[in-house]
């Protein structure tokens, strides 16, 4: 358990060959999808920015406050979602997270741990726990092992990123760094646009990091694989200072990837990288419309 935090350990309840180019009217609509949004949110935005500067003495001083977010949608099926837990389990608790956590200025970061799907399917596995050393850090991973996996219906990262921006409010920790590690094998195809997540974020304050699994393996019925989901998240996902995306390969290798991704976050590192190709004029909606050509073909998927 967290000394000094409040717990919130509730129960669970190059271009691809998907990326093309927008024209000017559908920019703008995307645009103009986005701009409603964010005015319908601002206030509660801006009072997410606002808290930083606000922190209650009581407060306990880390180096870091990480929400991890990890994808459970359809595409995965139950033994990648296994692996992916396991991941996390066997991550937190190896040394070079272990050192990491322990090796910046105040040598604590706090940390949590949700998973999502589609819009309404998210849920805090485990909340805000304090990481100070092993034992801490052992303590989160028990929770984790001890919670069964649901699995939901389509990808909703905004919606995700949306759950996560609250977490930061009020929960007992204070730091200068405020990150959301997205991991995930598909793009946005439910709720709100992905920008709008991102926007939310940027306002908010809160950096967004992601992984991206890269899964050649067709999803239920068919439904398509995006291929670069890398040059996705670079161009939809991530935004903050020292933002940055990295790539596994398939599920096998998502528990070296995610231990390796943790050490660069908790340190507060960019990995170096070959230059991606960008994508001029990428769609960020190139999720919704594959869904939305798969329900043609299959209109009586769910």
């Amino acid at each position: 358990m967290a000394r000094g935090g409040r717990l919130t350990d509730d129960p669970p309840e190059a271009i691809p060959p998907g990326a093309i180019p927008l024209d000017s009217a559908r920019v703008e609509a995307c645009n103009a999808l986005i701009m409603r949004w964010i005015l319908g949110t601002l206030v509660l935005l801006i009072g997410l920015a606002t808290a930083r500067g606000a922190v209650a003495e009581a407060d306990l001083a880390v180096d870091l406050e990480l929400v991890l977010a990890v994808d459970v949608s359809g595409s995965i099926d139950p033994a990648e979602a296994l692996l992916q837990r396991q991941g996390y389990i066997q991550a937190l608790t190896s040394p070079e997270v272990i050192r990491a956590a322990t090796s910046g200025p105040i040598g604590k970061i706090a940390v949590s741990y949700m998973e999502w799907a589609g819009t309404g399917h998210v849920r805090l596995v485990a909340g805000w726990h304090l990481i100070d050393g092993l034992p801490a850090a052992r303590t989160m991973a028990a929770r984790l092992a001890s919670v069964d996996i649901v699995s939901g219906q389509r990808t909703s990262i905004s919606g995700a990123v949306m759950f996560a921006l609250p977490l930061f409010r009020d929960n007992g920790f204070a730091s200068t760094r405020r990150v959301i590690d997205i991991s995930g094998d598909g793009p946005n195809n439910n709720g709100l646009p992905v920008l709008a997540g991102r926007d939310a974020a940027n306002v908010a304050g809160v950096t967004l990091n992601g992984l991206a699994i890269l899964n050649d393996r067709p999803g239920p019925l068919g439904f398509p694989v995006l291929r670069g989901l890398d040059v996705y998240y670079e161009e939809c996902v991530v935004t903050g200072p020292g933002a940055f995306v990295l790539a596994a390969q398939g599920f096998e290798d998502f528990g070296a990837a995610i231990r390796r991704k943790l050490v660069l976050e908790i340190a507060d590192l960019t990995p170096s990288r070959s230059p991606m190709r960008r994508a001029t004029g990428y769609d960020c909606l190139i999720g919704e419309r594959q869904l939305r050509d798969w329900l043609t073909r299959y209109p009586s998927s769910p």
